[in-house]
């Protein structure tokens, strides 16, 4: 024991200088694990763990430097565990716990597009009939499903009639909870209206003022160009995807190209690069500043000030915000004479995104965008310590191809897992695209912004749009070509951690002891690789049931509940459409009875038998011997997973897998948010409308 004990300690030693790397890691896991637990912790145990890391510091303190890193990664692991908590507890607000029909008033905060390609509408200063205030969402979400109208202006006071309910559970037990995610969003129902929206009051001009900004950039950019491209200029500029075509986003897809949609690391960079070096060029035409000025410091303070513009006209979306922090660390870096690319400033940005919004480590754009960069710096780290050079336009020429090669092969198997694909051509895709955007698209896009006061925009709008147009045909004749998107099953929970913790050892770990590494992550892809499928998925509304054949999932309906039905044939890693996928449903044990008729008609069932209902089971009076799962009890459960064993059916829910989360229970607000509610609700006493309660 001694002996390993010196080693691990020498181990250790050997790390300093570096450990600060890991300091995002830590702190990362006691976020994640906060999101696994699977009840949730209350106030007094998180009082419990402050103190808790309070004495582990004051201990750390007084240790040496073989223990100190010890204790602080404990103290980091427990302070993401309280900081998550805190986060949840911070943004809470009321989620709908039932359905609701009736006047929608709110204020326009958010225009994009549903996945059914409608325009939706984010409203906060929500107002809805007889729902009292501390009832009411501080935000909803709405698409228009009626005939089609002018888009309202951001920031303007509308109303119409539409359907709420609350935010849904995953599709099946342990994929994407839509209500973590609405919950951190603060948004308390979701739904549609299929009647035109009424216009209360114009935009105040001292509020949403970066909100109308941006919208009037984006309809600047879409008057410009024309068509997708133009669409597609708002999207990469302004952040507003809501013009782009269904086509034009999954060509994007396909070819390994959506990332250029998102303004993201990509973006900042390539911007931040430009005005960094148009400054300092500019700058060093004169001999007095290029002799006596800090002409670095100058460029790189420009280059920021320019990034922040950006971030404000983009929206500050969380991939926007965790971009800006990566472009900030570095600028600032120049600013103080230190290297703007290294570890530790992808480290100090990681920890800035992570202590700013702790649920961004489950979010894909966070995966993806910091695998990426520290790929790309611990590769070229490696090449230029060991002076692997090649001069000239070869050089500019390998660095490309190796940057995209390693940027690629690090986002790929978060994108297989996130999104179960793989877009065998992606690196062709973005050799011939992303240059073309650095070098025309995002530079003419600046100079159009700035010539817009001056009506001059027409030449930088033209040069902009012959690299948009170029993009867009690469998308399109990528997505084009036989086998150019590979369909994978979903992997365990477990794998996404286990690959990023044997990446990480790799990347960031000093010595040979690094290759450790490769041990999870060969377990990882062993894991993914013996992964099975549930048997039976069944819908939490009871509207879809998938049962698994030999030929690939049977889908119940071949139209309703496309949302869902796409969702778990891509997890199955099938890439036919619910049409096809509802022609090799099986007559068997599994029925599936929409509507009070059909229920009705429902006959007994044999033996082993299951038998889905959308409506309340007192419906199937006649249904005998069978396992049923009604509309009731689905609300309770969310979606269903049934795994067919020797003895019988093996089940498992969306609400066990979840656990007894606050955004898993409607209507539940946590102490500190009921403290918030009281507040705003006292400051809003005023202003509001007497309302009684919604029945229960």
């Amino acid at each position: 024991m001694r002996r390993i004990a010196d080693t691990l300690a020498a181990a250790l030693l050997a790390q300093r200088g570096c450990l600060f790397h890991w300091s995002p890691v830590c702190l990362g896991i006691g976020i994640g694990w906060y999101f696994a637990l699977g009840k949730e912790p209350g106030l007094p145990l998180l009082a419990g763990l402050a103190g808790g890391i309070v004495l582990l510091v004051l201990i750390a303190w007084r240790c040496g430097p073989v223990v100190q890193p010890l204790i602080c990664a404990l103290v980091l692991i427990g302070a993401g565990l309280l900081l998550a908590g805190w986060r949840a507890q911070a943004v809470s607000a009321p989620v709908m716990g039932w359905r609701y029909y009736g006047p929608v008033e709110g204020r326009v905060i958010g225009i994009d597009r549903s996945a059914s390609d409608a325009v939706r509408l984010t409203l906060d200063r929500v107002r809805l009939d007889r729902v009292a205030p501390d009832r009411t969402p501080a935000k909803v979400r709405i698409s228009l499903h009626g005939p089609e109208g002018t888009t309202p202006q951001p920031g303007a006071l509308v109303m119409t009639t539409g359907h709420l309910s609350p935010p849904g559970g995953p599709v099946e037990p342990g994929g994407f909870d839509f209500q973590r995610h609405s919950w951190f969003l603060r948004i308390g129902a979701v739904g549609y209206t299929r009647v035109p929206l009424m216009l209360l009051e114009p935009p105040n001009p001292r509020e949403t003022v970066v909100f109308r900004w941006r919208m009037g950039l984006s309809r600047a950019f879409q008057t410009g160009l024309a068509g997708e491209t133009g669409a597609f200029a708002a999207a990469v500029t302004a952040g507003d995807r809501s013009g782009m075509g269904q086509e034009t986003l999954q060509a994007l897809r396909v070819s390994n190209l959506a990332h250029l949609l998102a303004i993201s690391g990509l973006h900042m960079g390539l911007l931040a690069g430009f005005v960094f070096m148009a400054v300092r060029r500019l700058l060093v035409l004169s001999p007095r500043a290029a002799l006596f000025w800090p002409v670095k410091p100058i460029a790189a303070m420009a280059a920021l000030l320019v990034a922040t513009a950006y971030l404000a006209m983009a929206g500050g979306s969380i991939a926007t915000e965790r971009a800006y922090v990566m472009a900030a660390v570095a600028l600032i870096a120049v600013m103080v004479l230190r290297r703007a690319i290294s570890l530790r400033a992808v480290a100090l940005a990681a920890l800035i995104v992570l202590l700013m919004r702790p649920e961004a480590l489950l979010s894909p754009g966070f995966q993806m965008s910091f695998a990426a960069t520290l790929a790309l710096v611990a590769v070229f780290g490696g090449i230029n310590a060991k002076g692997w050079r090649l001069p000239g336009w070869k050089g500019k020429a390998l660095a490309l191809v190796m940057s995209s090669a390693v940027a690629g092969a690090a986002t790929a198997p978060v994108a297989a897992a996130q999104f179960n694909q793989i877009a065998h051509y992606g690196l062709l895709a973005n050799l011939l695209s992303v240059p073309v955007m650095g070098t025309l698209v995002i530079p003419s896009a600046l100079i159009a912004v700035l010539a817009m006061p001056f009506g001059l925009q027409a030449l930088p709008l033209w040069v902009m749009g012959l690299g948009l147009d170029w993009i867009l045909m690469i998308a399109h004749w990528v997505a084009g070509m036989s086998g150019a998107r590979g369909m994978v099953m979903a992997p365990p929970s477990e794998v996404l951690p286990m690959l990023a913790l044997g990446a990480l050892v790799i990347a960031l770990w000093i010595g040979r002891g690094r290759w450790l590494g490769a041990v999870p992550i060969a377990l990882a892809f062993w894991l993914w690789s013996a992964a099975t499928r549930p048997d039976v998925l069944i819908a939490e509304s009871g509207g879809i049931v998938g049962v698994m054949t030999p030929e690939g999932r049977g889908l119940s309906r071949d139209r309703a509940q496309s949302f869902v039905a796409s969702i778990w044939l891509e997890n199955d890693g099938d890439p036919v459409g619910q049409e096809t996928a509802a022609l090799r449903w099986p007559a068997g044990a599994i029925r599936h009875e929409t509507g009070k008729r059909a229920a009705a008609a429902a006959g007994p069932c044999a033996s082993g038998g299951v038998l889905v209902l959308n409506v309340p089971a007192a419906e199937a009076s006649g249904a005998r011997n069978c396992r049923i799962y009604d509309i009731d009890s689905l609300r309770q459960s969310g979606s269903v997973a049934l795994f067919a064993e020797a003895d019988g059916w093996r089940e498992v829910t969306a609400k066990a897998v979840s656990g007894d989360r606050y955004w898993s229970v409607p209507g539940r607000i946590p102490p500190l948010g009921q403290q918030l509610q009281k507040v705003l609700e006292s400051l809003t006493s005023g202003n509001a409308i007497a309302r009684v309660h919604p029945p229960d």
